[in-house]
């Protein structure tokens, strides 16, 4: 059986290559949104254990957005997609043009709550599609959840499935870009978490299951 702490640099190539296929599927469906060419591309993958994780959004009293979803299907697991607050007022003045926008306000603001949500929903989705297809793994996200709260209150909903097993998540950075000629950049955090029993499937099907 695969455990998510014993993947390997092989694994997470894969992974990142599976990553960028699904972003440059998101930066077409944003490019779409915004009226104006989205660059995206994946950074870094890293296998964090879950204090790691709360450290890496700044501990875990940190105020976070995550937009979260379950994957349902062959393969079950948790998926979330985390922005700062500043990275979330970022996005929100490039969508909305909305200079005094604070990420706080988020929860009363419907249209930057649709937004957010939405970019949300086109990441997750493009994502978790471009795996699906690597795989031939039926896997169909459940209607994602905005939310705006401590790191700790919004991760442990996720981490629950796989704590009984491991101790240990894959963060998928994830840097969108104005190709318009912006030095702008946002930087989101993909944070997966296949249940246990899934990541058999998922690296069996990526042919890079060890034997």
């Amino acid at each position: 059986m695969v455990r998510i702490d014993q993947l390997t640099q092989t694994h997470l190539d894969v992974l990142k290559e599976v990553g960028n296929i699904g972003a440059g599927n998101a930066a077409t469906a944003l490019s779409s949104l915004l009226n104006k060419k989205i660059d995206m591309t994946i950074p870094s993958i890293n296998i964090v254990d879950f204090n790691e994780l709360m450290d890496y959004v700044g501990g875990p009293e940190t105020l976070i957005v995550s937009v979260f979803l379950r994957i349902q299907g062959e393969a079950p697991g948790s998926m979330f997609f985390v922005l700062t607050p500043e990275e979330t007022n970022a996005l929100v003045k490039r969508l909305l043009g909305d200079t005094e926008f604070k990420a706080e306000e988020l929860m009363e603001k419907e249209m930057a709550y649709s937004a957010i949500s939405e970019i949300g929903n086109i990441l997750s989705g493009s994502y978790l599609s471009a795996l699906s297809d690597f795989t031939s793994i039926n896997m169909q996200p459940t209607v994602p959840t905005l939310v705006l709260d401590m790191a700790a209150a919004i991760l442990m909903e996720g981490l629950v499935e796989v704590s009984q097993e491991s101790d240990h998540a894959i963060i998928i950075d994830t840097m969108i870009e104005d190709g318009e000629g912006s030095t702008s950049s946002v930087k989101g955090h993909f944070f997966l978490l296949p249940d246990p029993d899934s990541f058999d499937k998922i690296f069996s099907a990526l042919g890079v299951l060890d034997k």
